[in-house]
């Protein structure tokens, strides 16, 4: 087990990559800080682990929503025998019950925490609850938003998230790590090859850029994410936006109608 800050962890890869996971080792990184960490600065900001860790062969990528899945998936990564590492915020819990007895995470499994047919959001770590809110205040106008903790970064729940997608079409992930290379990122890569190809997806995560000193508070509605911003795209997808599909096919069509 070693517990270290995400941006500490970037000093490692090289040791990750040749001295645990090409070996196959049985280590469990505990990655504290990950995510905005605030009044630390740039230095300290640990928005890029998702990024470098799911890349490597082998590494097997965890975040929990809450204190409570925190431990199972501890006692989940313990018992799996190969590389893993679990992404946690800086800060307290939500205030989650903590289990007492041996509970683990199901490998690979993803979580439908609200069910939906308008928008399907999809959550990882410290931005599932704030997912959550974001479906509250839609439903309060008329959108049904689905909502999927998805807890593997690495590897990813295929059987759950594609259903979904392919039925609801409009897919927003959420995520407290650069897009780029990010979980959003995963995400649409697992959609690419399985041919799903949904009417619109968007990524909410933090931009190309170093996060600066701020409260976390501050922070995450500088980087948008906040449930508001969530709504907001959600709304945007659902009402606001038209797809660049339909305009396409009705620009062959009106081609195709004066060559016939």
């Amino acid at each position: 087990m070693v517990a270290i800050y995400s941006t500490f962890l970037q000093r490692a890869f090289d040791q990750i990559i040749h001295d645990v996971c090409i070996q196959k080792l049985p280590v469990v990184f505990a990655v504290d800080r990950g995510g905005l960490v605030g009044a630390d600065g740039a230095t300290h900001q640990g928005v890029f682990d998702l990024s470098f860790l799911r890349q490597i062969p082998e590494m097997a990528l965890m975040a929990p929503r809450d204190e409570g899945e925190l431990v199972r998936m501890l006692r989940t990564a313990v018992g799996a025998g190969r590389p893993v590492a679990i992404r946690y915020p800086r800060g307290s819990g939500t205030g989650a019950e903590i289990p007492s007895g041996p509970e683990t995470v199901p490998w690979g499994k993803g979580e439908l925490l609200e069910d939906g047919k308008d928008v399907l959001l999809v959550g990882i770590g410290s931005t599932v609850p704030t997912c959550l809110h974001a479906a509250q205040e839609l439903r309060k106008q008329g959108v049904s938003a689905a909502v999927v903790d998805a807890r593997f970064v690495k590897p990813l729940d295929a059987g759950l998230l594609l259903p979904l997608v392919h039925r609801i079409g409009r897919v927003v992930t959420v995520e407290e790590n650069l897009l780029a290379g990010g979980f959003g990122s995963a995400v649409m890569e697992l959609l690419e090859e399985h041919d799903e190809h949904p009417q619109w997806f968007r990524r909410i995560g933090v931009r190309d850029r170093f996060v600066e000193h701020g409260a976390p508070a501050q922070l995450r509605e500088k980087c948008g994410l906040t449930s508001e911003h969530i709504v907001s795209e959600a709304m945007r997808i659902c009402h606001g936006g038209k797809s660049l599909i339909p305009s396409i096919l009705n620009g062959i069509r009106s081609r195709l109608e004066k060559i016939v």
